[in-house]
């Protein structure tokens, strides 16, 4: 299957052997994404960021991941700068902006925005997030980092356990992921979260239909247990609006629990931004010198897959092994003081 020219909304467009090449791809980019590599692949093209709702990660991600690539990046945030605040509708939006570029990245927090937006265009339209729906590029990135935590392990995806563990019922970024997951074999997912947050039916009913096991827990002491992959959310307290928050604190990932329960070598994962403050009840800064956690290596895998992702829908993902060569600015060994061990 070609990506080229495809809008990429949903995690379900990706089958098992379109992830492999596309983490192949963004392997071959790693260097690029470090500063280390150029490649020009995309000069002159221009990737339209349109964010209307609030992004750090996501939005620099996307942007530098098209710079790396040599093209070029218009941008907005936020719908009250922008003609949206004067009666505009997403598909007169969609039309005008996409003859401004060749490739749209777009958050939106109402669900149904991207597929308006996309049917309004024929330029790719890329989902980085539509309330609480899908974030497919958030588990592409979150696959391959997987990938390349267990490929450091010795370990393999097929037949492993991951644990999922918070707001499963908003948390978009955990329904796109596990629909990749589900292209795996032999996987046992675990949905640890209060009632009123567990994972939504359909996406557990798709994961057993594929033959995977799933179990649910609203038990972090039980459900965590043994399991390969711990991914940590937060609670989206902007889609409660009123609501009191089902949340307790034994949902808290902190050191005392990773230590009383977690795999010696579980990897721990979050997709950013966790909520550090007292009462938050999220993953836990006290974890920050634990070995088994990943989250920055999580989110430095971000910029070479969705490089990857950026290249293989404008059909010049063959380009890229050619046209690799030395950066000559200074680039630090390492970005934070405790990667050497990560990246020999």
């Amino acid at each position: 299957m070609s990506l080229t020219g495809k809008h990429i909304l949903s995690s379900d467009l990706f089958d098992r052997d379109e992830l492999e090449r596309l983490f192949e791809l963004a392997d071959l980019l790693v260097p690029v994404a470090r500063g280390q590599q150029v490649t020009r692949v995309l000069e002159g093209a221009v990737l339209a960021s349109l964010f209307f709702e609030a992004s750090t990660r996501t939005r620099l991600s996307c942007e530098t991941a098209f710079l790396r690539l040599g093209g070029g990046v218009t941008s907005t945030t936020g719908t009250e700068v922008t003609s949206i605040a004067k009666g505009e509708t997403l598909a007169d939006t969609s039309r005008v902006v996409s003859g401004y570029c060749d490739l749209v990245v777009m958050r939106h927090p109402e669900v149904s925005s991207i597929h308006e937006f996309a049917a309004a265009t024929n330029v790719p339209v890329i989902n980085a997030g539509n309330g609480a729906g899908e974030h497919p590029t958030q588990a592409l990135l979150d696959m391959f980092a997987i990938h390349r935590e267990f490929g450091r392990l010795g370990k393999t995806v097929d037949g492993s356990r991951i644990a999922l563990v918070g707001d499963l019922r908003h948390g978009r970024t955990v329904h796109s992921l596990v629909k990749l997951l589900s292209r795996y074999e032999d996987l046992t997912i675990v949905c640890v979260a209060p009632d009123e947050l567990n994972m939504p039916a359909h996406l557990l009913e798709l994961a057993a239909e594929r033959g995977h096991t799933v179990e649910e827990s609203d038990q972090p002491s039980l459900g965590l247990k043994d399991a390969d992959v711990v991914y940590t959310t937060r609670l989206q307290t902007e889609r409660f609006k009123d609501r009191p928050l089902p949340y307790s604190d034994d949902f808290r990932v902190d050191a005392a629990l990773a230590d009383r329960v977690f795999r010696s070598d579980a990897v721990i994962m979050h997709p950013l931004p966790r909520d550090g403050r007292p009462g938050s009840n999220d993953l836990s800064p006290d974890l920050n010198r634990d070995p088994r956690l990943a989250i920055f290596r999580q989110t430095d895998a971000g910029i070479p897959t969705r490089m990857a992702l950026f290249a293989s829908v404008l059909g010049v993902a063959d380009e890229i092994r050619d046209s690799l060569r030395p950066a000559r600015w200074y680039r630090p060994e390492f970005v934070g003081p405790d990667d050497a061990p990560f990246y020999k």
